[in-house]
């Protein structure tokens, strides 16, 4: 067998940095008491409030993640994802929303600044505008050889929505697709299982997908349902609207049959478009 326990953290973040780290060590704690040997946290997990705090804060906020995600990795023996923090890109308008996977050792493994932005109307009259206070990345997530784990593919977020991202990864080796998000709840309840259980089935792969749940600052929803999503697709487990986690076997043998029986990665004919 080559399985090991993985866990998605599920968090309701709120515009104060040191209390988002308490709750996010809690569920840390509590996943690596159950096995969890792979962990990630959802996007925004330090920080969600008001934009002009958010930029006053980042320089400094954005070491305190980075060196949070060490210490947690080595404190507590386990590969740790923080799903998104906010990184200053160089003006005084906009952040990175940086994505870093952190090994057993305290090494950080990668880095990923999320490319695809969230500027959408709603249906229910919401706006969201990510652009505006947000600067794309500039590189294409990484695929990073985990040892004595799999292979784990990075994104974020609205990433979810875009297919070929995926391809990328799945051509570049991933067997484990994290996808850490803090989703509204009026797209979510209709589009965030079937966006991640389409992921898994079409790249038959397993997802990892961390969630933001409940209001923030006052004002903003997050859907909830931090997953973990087999490669037929089968949810695993769902850690429903409540801080806490979902937490699942990860089997790598389990993936080998899938892919085996359904080879759809070895039908495709892009050429022909």
């Amino acid at each position: 067998m080559r399985d090991f326990l993985a866990a998605a953290v599920q968090l309701t973040s709120s515009s104060d940095p040191e209390r988002n780290f308490a709750a996010a060590e809690e569920q840390i704690d509590l996943a690596t008491r159950r096995g969890a040997e792979l962990i990630g946290l959802p996007e925004n997990f330090a920080f969600i409030g008001d934009d002009a705090r958010r930029l006053e804060i980042a320089p400094t906020l954005a070491e305190q993640a980075s060196r949070f995600l060490v210490t947690m990795a080595r404190r507590y023996q386990v590969v740790i994802l923080g799903g998104g923090f906010p990184v200053p890109v160089g003006d005084d308008a906009h952040t990175y929303q940086r994505a870093q996977l952190v090994g057993r050792d305290g090494q950080i493994l990668s880095s990923y600044d999320k490319i695809h932005l969230f500027d959408v109307d709603l249906p229910d009259g919401s706006s969201y505008r990510e652009s505006a206070g947000f600067s794309s990345g500039a590189e294409l997530p990484p695929v990073v050889d985990v040892p004595g784990l799999c292979r784990v593919g990075v994104s974020i977020c609205y990433d979810v929505r875009f297919p070929e991202l995926y391809r990328h990864l799945i051509g570049a080796g991933a067997e484990l697709l994290m996808i850490p998000a803090a989703f509204t709840a009026f797209t979510g309840k209709d589009h965030w299982q079937v966006l991640l259980q389409a992921r898994a089935i079409e790249n038959t792969a397993y997802v990892l997908a961390p969630a933001q749940t409940g209001t923030h600052a006052g004002r903003r929803q997050s859907h909830g349902h931090a997953m973990v999503i087999d490669p037929w697709g089968t949810v695993l487990a769902d850690a429903g609207v409540s801080a806490g986690a979902a937490i699942a076997p990860v089997d790598l043998d389990h993936l080998q049959r899938i892919r085996t029986q359904m080879p759809c990665l070895q039908h495709r004919r892009t050429a022909l478009f």
